[in-house]
């Protein structure tokens, strides 16, 4: 049985979550304020022009601008990027703007936010509602690792890298190799600690005083890195499906898995109630088959919408996706149906794309095959020039980046088994795949300390933190943990819900963030929602 590292597009989309962090190449973290060291202020004194979004069928009350920050903070003059930006103008008296990011790592916000950008309407009674896609992501200087030729094959069992590791090895260097080459300059700057310095710029030239934020999962992440670097600048933030500060990549796929093995279990115990699930009505026996169907297609891989081989991998990645909200259980009920019966892939695939029916561009429109697919001036791509590959490649560059940790070729080879067996524990179905993502750094450069290390006690005006019992993703005690070590100005809200995160699940989180947004309401700390508040 095989489990892949692939860098195919609509295959591998991993949980909005991950760590955060950026090398920053040996420099410090200056601090930006309104009088910014003169190397920077250029950036800190430009406006957004904003305009109707390029494209059909967008929103008539979207607009869309960009700006323009620097490559590498620390040689402001060696280049710059625009990243593009989208807003629904405030309708009511305007008080500013939010700024929202909506997780990831790798997630665009602009598109995002044209599906989804209505949820947020009630925060126009008093705000601008920005969103923006990060370095490396979307129309701003998208990374890319190619067309997945060095996608890398171990087996499950962990058998090929015990037989012969320096091939593995050597096979995830050269992937990570494809990765440099394809991505453009922007690579070795991507990540959080960039990316909030960048939102410092986007606060000011939106003519802000103070950052208000709602980040979702990462976005929490990023959320707390600019609380640390910017605290006086910090306005009203949320953070929804809390990420961890503190734990390893390791750490974060063992936990992934256990609350995705969960997900799976609620999903299955209400699937087996139809008639119509396609693992029977027995909820022992529809968990086994679950697995069954993993195995059988890694061993005997299916043709996917792309063309290429769906495997049970590729199976799992998509499930994942899928049980991050209740909502979506029917639909993925009949898109396992339509698996199991008829091969049929499609449906499946659209989890892992976001929702949006995978399709391969026309080779005359593919960038695949050059040797580099970011835009090496900077500029904004259309949208249509973004890789098909840009969310999994930009999840791996912005994890990697921000975690320290790179074990030698002799500590990965002698931990394996013990990961293998804390993975399988913590799920048969999800703990392979997420086993996989333990090797994805190898070959890269080593991570920043600085959230591990500086990301702590942040002296700012009161901040919401709202973690979610039944979170897949971002487990509840990540929410209690990141607010301890915050400090006195972390509130957090217990949502006794499910799904990942509370605030698109749960009325009573939407009111409560968005009064404390609007009116800065804030709830009591270690209040709760309950399940019965919970929307439909």
């Amino acid at each position: 049985m095989l489990a892949k590292l692939s860098t195919r597009p609509s295959l591998r989309r991993c949980a909005v979550t991950g760590a955060v962090g950026l090398v920053l190449l040996g420099t410090g973290l200056p601090t930006a304020t309104d009088d910014a060291e003169p190397d920077l202020a250029r950036f800190y004194r430009q406006k957004v022009t904003w305009a109707k979004c390029p494209g059909e069928g967008l929103p008539k009350d979207l607009q869309c601008g960009k700006i323009t920050v620097p490559l590498d903070y620390a040689h402001p003059g060696s280049g710059t990027l625009d990243l593009a930006l989208a807003r629904y103008r405030a309708t009511g008296r305007k008080q500013g703007s939010v700024l929202l990011n909506f997780g990831g790592p790798g997630g665009a916000g602009v598109p995002e936010f044209v599906a989804g950008g209505k949820d947020f309407m009630e925060l126009t009674d008093g705000y601008d509602i920005v969103t923006f896609d990060p370095r490396g992501v979307g129309r701003s200087s998208p990374v890319s690792c190619g067309d997945g030729e060095e996608d890398i094959a171990v087996t499950e069992d962990g058998t090929e890298i015990g037989r012969d590791p320096q091939s593995v090895l050597k096979q995830l260097r050269k992937a990570a190799d494809a990765c440099a080459r394809h991505s453009g300059p922007v690579l070795p700057h991507i990540g959080t600690v960039n990316a909030s310095r960048d939102m410092d710029v986007m606060r000011q030239a939106l003519g802000d005083k103070k950052l208000n934020y709602l980040g979702f999962s990462y976005g929490t992440r990023l959320g707390a890195v600019y609380a640390a670097q910017f605290p006086e600048r910090v306005g009203r933030l949320v953070l929804d499906g809390v990420d961890t500060l503190t734990e390893p990549l390791t750490e974060q796929g063992v936990a992934g898995a256990k609350g995705q093995q969960k997900a799976l279990e609620e999903f299955v115990n209400w699937c087996v109630k139809d008639i119509a699930c396609p693992f029977g009505q027995d909820p022992r026996e529809a968990r086994k088959q679950v697995v069954r169907l993993v195995d059988s297609l890694d061993e005997d891989p299916v043709p996917s919408a792309f063309g290429e081989p769906f495997t049970g991998q590729d199976l799992v990645g998509a499930i994942g996706q899928a049980l991050y909200s209740e909502e979506l259980w029917p639909s993925l009920e009949r898109a396992l149906a339509t698996l199991v019966e008829d091969g049929d892939t499609h449906a499946i695939e659209t989890f892992a794309t976001g929702g949006a029916a995978p399709a391969r561009r026309d080779e005359t429109e593919e960038t695949a095959g050059t040797e580099e697919t970011g835009n090496p001036d900077g500029g904004l791509v259309d949208e249509e020039e973004v890789p098909l590959d840009n969310l999994p490649a930009a999840l791996m560059a912005i994890n990697c980046a921000d975690d320290p940790d790179r074990p030698t070729d002799e500590q990965i080879i002698g931990n394996l088994d013990r990961l293998r067996a804390e993975y399988n524990q913590a799920s048969p179905v999800f703990g392979p795949y997420r086993l996989t993502e333990v090797l994805m750094c190898y070959g890269r450069s080593r991570g920043t300390d600085f959230i591990r290390d500086d990301v702590k006690d942040v002296h700012t005006s009161k901040m919401l933190l709202v973690g979610t019992r039944g979170d897949p993703a971002t487990p509840y005690r990540w929410t209690v943990e990141t607010a301890k070590r915050l400090g006195p100005s972390a509130v957090v809200l217990d949502n006794k819900g499910s799904g990942h995160t509370g605030y698109a699940s749960s009325k009573c989180v939407h009111g409560k963030v968005d009064a404390f947004l609007l009116y800065g309401t804030l709830p009591a700390d270690g209040s709760s929602c309950g399940p019965e508040d919970d929307g439909e």
